[in-house]
């Protein structure tokens, strides 16, 4: 069953005129004849009639194209360019209009797609022209390659490769040449182009139905700007695939529409046809340029990806090849002002990598494990047993947590031990449990390899902001690792924007900050301070049953259904932090109270 279009239109009948006039809002330096609806001409706002001094171009064609062609007019390109209907060629008084409007002593170059109806509605107004004392030239771009050499006159279909025709031409014209001398470059360009189009979809003309001529996993080779059918309608492939298969057209031996051999410079140009998203269009540029490169031989100077030259809401992409040489790139790199041309795309390509810079204290890579077992010093003694107990309650708390996450994404436990079992494998072999600061940096990469979500990016902050904080003391204190706790709440609580009583893990953490604080500057023995503050931590943990979420996942849940279930997140910082300390004092302390 088909359906009409859907657009974002007034009158399909004022669709053409309408654009004309939303782009010269956008664009001030652009203008159009006031000759509406008959005459759809866009033009340079800084020429001025019958006094250019430079060649004028002239190009344009059936609307539906866009931003081709109007979006190309300005300074050191178009400097004018005649719209017709939607897929309809622009008739002989408007083309005339144009070159009235816009030509001076230095002539005009009409740049034309080889059409019927263009052919003969630009030649018209060429002759007419002439008759008038104008002096004119016309270049016919037919740049196609998705269909075998036609028998007939009609000739290869000009399509996306006619943007750099523009170009060369203009850039040739802003430059002073003559019409001949312009006229002649112009020529060149289109001699070396080449140009084919595969769709996903058949476009829909404004007002009409939409076609269902291509099934849902189908693709139509060498389809037309038209949406007139092309080569073969085929099984939807990978877009590598179909990369290869245009390259193959494209360079055909049989065919020679390219003069192109291995050793030969080439322009690159990734089109896309009106409903590619920029992100379809870059992985092909991805898989082009290597291909041309390693697979033909074939050197890439430039390569311009946008969407250029349209069929309306068409959904696929052509790639353009141009045999390049030195005067062809000089004016591609040309400056101009022609709105729709791609920004940034001259000058000599960089490499496209570049080495991921080298952190200034880099965790311990993977040939650099411990070789042998460390002998441990006291200090790395008790820290050893600390991690080791924290790990492994959250390892056995891994289904309650999940039970009290059922409401959120119901993986808190699952990815608490997977950081937690990691952190136990690690430990042996990468933690240098002597250095205090470089052992908790490599928990935190430890974290940042294996945890996922929210939990897993806030650790990780957790004990970096730890680790720059304990890295400037020569040995650490209770009084050092108290600080770090401080700035490592402080980091949690800035990046992740939670505070107190905003259902979190900070619930668990920031009690336990404040009263090892306070009860190791009131002279408590560390040990005890630090048992204290576990117990703070729970009861903060704990707390969580009567407080309304304000951050995460939980924010979105209905307060009714969190009462007297724990914020999985606070219940597993707390249980880590009194595992900890429950171990220290054990290594200490032994049994004793």
């Amino acid at each position: 069953m088909a359906f009409q279009g859907k657009k974002l239109i007034n009158n399909p009948d004022d669709v053409v005129t309408e654009f004309i006039e939303g782009l010269v809002e956008t664009y001030p330096g652009l203008q159009y004849l006031d000759g509406f609806p008959q005459i759809k001409v866009v033009l340079r706002a800084d020429v001025e009639r019958g006094a250019y001094d430079k060649v004028a171009v002239i190009s344009g064609g059936g609307s539906g194209h866009e931003p081709a062609h109007a979006g190309f007019v300005g300074s050191g390109m178009l400097t004018a360019a005649v719209s017709g209907d939607v897929f309809a060629s622009p008739p002989v008084d408007s083309i005339l209009a144009a070159i009235r409007a816009v030509t001076g002593p230095m002539g005009c170059l009409l740049i034309v797609k080889n059409y019927t109806g263009d052919r003969l509605n630009f030649g018209l107004a060429a002759e007419q022209a002439k008759s008038e004392g104008y002096k004119m030239e016309m270049v016919i771009v037919g740049d196609d390659c998705a269909l075998p050499p036609p028998r007939g006159i009609a000739g290869r279909r000009g399509l996306a490769g006619t943007i750099l025709v523009h170009k060369v031409a203009g850039a040739a014209a802003d430059a002073g040449l003559s019409l001949a001398d312009v006229a002649a470059e112009a020529k060149h360009a289109s001699e070396v182009v080449g140009t084919m189009g595969v769709a996903l979809s058949v476009c829909t003309l404004p007002g009409q139905v939409t076609s269902d001529r291509l099934g849902p996993k189908q693709m139509e080779l060498g389809l037309g700007i038209h949406g007139e059918p092309g080569v073969a309608v085929v099984d939807l492939q990978p877009v590598d695939v179909v990369v290869e298969h245009v390259f193959k057209q494209i360079l055909s031996q049989e065919t020679q529409y390219l003069p192109i051999t291995r050793g030969s410079n080439a322009v690159l140009l990734i089109n896309g046809l009106g409903a590619t998203p920029i992100m379809e269009l870059m992985i092909a540029a991805r898989k082009a340029v290597p291909e041309l490169q390693l697979e033909y031989g074939i050197a890439v100077d430039r390569v311009y990806t946008g969407t250029l030259m349209t069929s309306l809401d068409m959904a696929g992409l052509s790639i353009t090849i141009m045999k390049s040489d030195e005067n062809i790139l000089k004016r591609l790199d040309a400056p101009t002002k022609a709105p729709a041309w791609p920004v940034g795309s001259e000058g000599n390509r960089p490499p496209a990598k570049f080495p991921v810079p080298v952190p200034p204290s880099p965790s311990v890579k993977d040939d650099e494990i411990l070789a042998q077992p460390q002998e441990l010093s006291k200090q790395g003694c008790i820290l050893e047993a600390a991690i080791e107990a924290s790990a492994t309650e959250i390892i056995n708390l891994k289904d309650i947590l999940n039970e009290w996450d059922g409401l959120g994404d119901g993986d808190c436990g699952t990815t608490m031990y997977r950081g937690a079992t990691a952190i136990l494998e690690d430990m042996k072999k990468r933690y240098p449990m002597n250095d205090a600061a470089g052992t908790i940096n490599e928990i935190g990469a430890t974290i940042r390899r294996v945890m996922g979500g929210t939990s897993g990016i806030l650790y990780d902050i957790l004990f970096k902001a730890a680790y720059a904080s304990l890295k400037q003391s020569t040995t650490v204190t209770a009084n050092e690792w108290a600080d770090a706790l401080e700035a490592s709440v402080a980091a949690v609580s800035k990046y992740g924007g939670a505070s107190t009583g905003y259902r979190t893990m900070l619930d668990a953490l920031i009690p336990a900050s404040t009263a090892l604080k306070q009860r190791l500057k009131a002279g408590e023995d560390p040990v005890t301070a630090f048992i204290a503050s576990s117990e703070a931590a729970s009861a903060g943990a704990e707390s969580t049953k009567q407080m309304q979420a304000k951050a995460g996942r939980s924010s979105y849940i209905a307060p009714d259904l969190l009462a007297s279930i724990p914020d999985p997140g606070a219940m597993a910082a707390a249980a880590w932090y009194r595992a900890a300390a429950l171990a220290v004092k054990n290594k200490l302390h032994g049994s004793k109270s």
